[in-house]
Parts: structure tokens; sequence; C-alpha cells
């Protein structure tokens, strides 16, 4: 930890000393408050006209026409995805890092803008505008990444597949929520379909003649219970039953459950699910019904990079940012991970409601648009450019990055 700590306060310390540090954080800052009533109107627009994954339309067309405007060459429908982007700017002849934005701008059904994506959208836009601008004569590439469909497809996924995100220096995102923090501790994820079918019949004149489906559905939950004592307790299994049949008095002939596996890193949890697998192929053994596993999506756990937190967090300090405070101790799957996996990443949360506000949830789509809200996305893009323009400006910082993101890795591997 004292090393840590060494290493952290000298990166500070050489950045403090850069004669072209402190003007360029003063750029950053004065570009982002011009902006700030584009940016807010942005904001706006986002969260008062909500999108689901994949039909982000609106959203797109709004963050890609501005980031053009601004001189960010812009390519639309990147990984197959109609609403992916990448939008990117070369100063200086590029040869210099590359830092990426990441832009989510997806609604959840029903609720709207409840996990604050529209201020990760403009945040990110913000934060590439203001940086691209305060580079001077700095040779440096800034892209912007559309990522759509967080909540539901998770596009980060074909974009990493892509591989959109490997000639990525660093990684930077942020997050509304109730506290200003940094170095979230994300999940693995898995994602997965269990289909039975069985054969129907008359549930009280010839039982004997059905093979339930259901059964299989059962048996599957009642295996998972059984498996729950011997995983380790990061380790969280949850499902619903989809398909449960037709008909009381039917034998269901078809029937099926999803299930979320988590765990805290990739490396078990791919054991788990293997051993998930196992549970519903002896159900189906057991019940003598025929079992279908389709995986939805995957994404990995997030790897924490130590200096590149502490360097974002001091940036959103410097940028003004409210209660700051430990990121909380539980934690919930985001795609990201996968991104940090392959490069380093950080995300900043940025307190925009009152401590204690859930997720997903209609006090975040009211606050929103809010002073506090549009408060945190002007104070997101400053601590984000800034972090940006401090790993362009300080080669040894962005070293100190890269191999603490490589230390960091190999740890969970």
């Amino acid at each position: 930890m004292l090393k840590k700590a060494f290493i952290v306060a000298v990166a500070m310390f050489l950045i403090s000393s850069s004669t072209t540090f402190a003007a360029g954080k003063q750029d950053i800052n004065l570009n982002v408050d011009n902006m700030q009533q584009k940016l807010l109107q942005i904001n706006d627009f986002i969260h008062d006209n909500p999108e689901l994954g994949n039909q982000e339309f609106k959203a797109v067309e709004l963050l890609t026409s501005t980031l053009a405007e601004n001189g960010f060459k812009v390519e639309k429908g990147v990984a197959g995805l109609q609403t992916a982007f990448v939008a990117t700017y070369v100063n200086n002849g590029g040869g210099g890092p590359v830092i990426g934005f990441i832009a989510e701008y997806d609604a959840l059904a029903k609720l709207g803008h409840g996990c604050g994506h529209n201020m990760i959208g403009t945040a990110a836009v913000g934060a590439g505008i203001s940086l691209a601008k305060s580079l001077g004569n700095i040779p440096a590439t800034i892209i912007v990444f559309g990522t759509p469909a967080e909540e539901t497809t998770s596009g980060k996924l074909p974009m990493v597949a892509a591989g959109l995100f490997d000639k990525v220096d660093v990684a930077l995102m942020t997050h509304p929520g109730d506290r200003t923090s940094v170095g979230p501790k994300y999940l693995a994820l898995n994602l997965v379909d269990f289909a039975f079918e069985g054969k129907a019949s008359h549930a009280a004149a010839s039982p004997e003649k059905g093979i339930s489906a259901l059964d299989g559905v059962m048996m599957t939950f009642n295996a998972i219970e059984y498996l729950r004592e011997h995983v380790r307790s990061d380790i969280r299994i949850h499902g619903i039953v989809t398909d449960g049949g037709a008909a009381a008095n039917i034998v269901p002939e078809h029937a099926a459950a999803r299930f979320y596996i988590r765990g805290a890193d990739r490396q078990y949890l791919n054991s788990v699910v293997e051993r998930v697998y196992n549970a519903a192929r002896g159900a189906a053994l057991a019940t003598g019904t025929k079992l279908t596993i389709k995986e939805i999506k995957a994404y990995d756990n997030n790897i924490n990079v130590d200096s590149l937190n502490s360097v974002l967090l001091e940036n959103a300090k410097a940028a003004g940012a409210k209660r700051v405070l430990p990121p909380p101790g539980g934690s919930g799957s985001t795609d990201f991970g996968s991104v940090t996996y392959k490069v380093p990443g950080a995300e900043l949360a940025i307190e925009y409601v009152p401590a204690g506000t859930p997720g997903h949830s209609q006090a975040m789509v009211d606050s929103g648009t809010t002073h506090a809200g549009h408060e945190a996305v002007i104070i997101a893009a400053k601590a984000l450019a800034a972090t940006g323009y401090d790993l362009i400006d300080n080669p040894d910082l962005l070293r100190q990055v890269k191999a603490d993101f490589q230390s960091a890795k190999a740890a969970k591997e």
C-alpha cells in the first residue's frame, strides 16, 4: 500500500510540475464551461426522449452531429450495431497516446433514464471535445465510443470482439449515482436461458403418457439451491421461470428459465457456470426431458487500476465533485468490465441524487434534468477530460497505469 501511495504521489508531483499542464487544465475547464449550454441541451433531450437499447437513433444523431461539428470523424454502425459509433479526433498527426471516452445512452423499459445514461453520453462527448480543443500541438488521438444497449444486449461486447478498443491506451467513463467515488468492483456475468422439452398429455386422464418440461425447470432450481452451499460467497445465481406451461390440466410440453450467474472473477465464474449447466443437464436426465442451453451474453469483472483511479478522483475533486465516499459494498455487473479486461479503464461515479437512492428508480429519472443532474454532467466532463490530459501530458504516469493494469489483471487470472 505504501508503494502504491508513493507511486501516486510521485505521479501527481510530476503532473503538477508540468508547465503545459496548468494551461491545459485551464483550457479544459474553460472549454467545458463554454459549451455548457449545448451539453445540458443534449442531456435534457436524451433524458426526455428515452430510447431502448439498439433503438437509440435520436440520441446517436445528436451526439455524433455534435462531435462532427467539433472536428471528430464519425463512423456509425460499427461492430454490426446500428446505434454504435466511433468518433475520432487526431491531433497534430497523432502518434501520441490514444484516450477513449465511453458514451452510453439507452434507457430502461417502462422507466426511462433511471440509470443516468443520458448523463453518461453527454459527459463523454463533453470530455472528448474539451480535451481535443485543449491539446495545443501535443500529438494525441481522442476517441469517443458510442456503446448502445448496456441494459439489454450489451453493445460493448461485440465492439470488444471487433477489436475496436484495442488501439486505446486508456478508456474512461462516468456513471451517475448517490456518491462520487472510484474503484467499484463489478461482477463478471453470464446470462443463460434453459429450455426444456417434454411431451404433452392430459394431466388427470393420462399423466403417465406425458413428460413434464416444467419438472425439468423445477429440478434445475432445486439443484442450484444445493449448489449454493458449495461455491464462494461472491457468487450470485438468480433466475426466473419464463415459461411454465400452457394450462394446469396439461402436462407442460415446453418450459424455460433464465438465470444470471455472477462472480468476482471470470476464471472462477467459468467453473461455476459449468456446474450450473450440469445441474440443468442432470434435471433433464432425471425427468426424461430434452434440454437446450442458450448463452445470451457474458462479460467480465472489471479490472481496477489504483493509480488511474487516484488521478481520476483527484480531478473530480478539483472539478467540484461532492459527497466523495468509498464505492458501495454491493455490486452489479456492466459490459464496461469487458473493456477493462482489454485496456486500462476507470469509471467515475458522480453524485446527483441523495445518499441511499437506489439505482433504476423513478427518483433517478426525476433528477436527470435538475440542477444537481446538470452540475454532475459538467463536473464529470471536466474530470474525465482532465484525466485524459494528465495521461497525455505525463508519459511516466501513463507507463505506470499500464504497468499497474498488467499486474492487476494477472492477479485475476
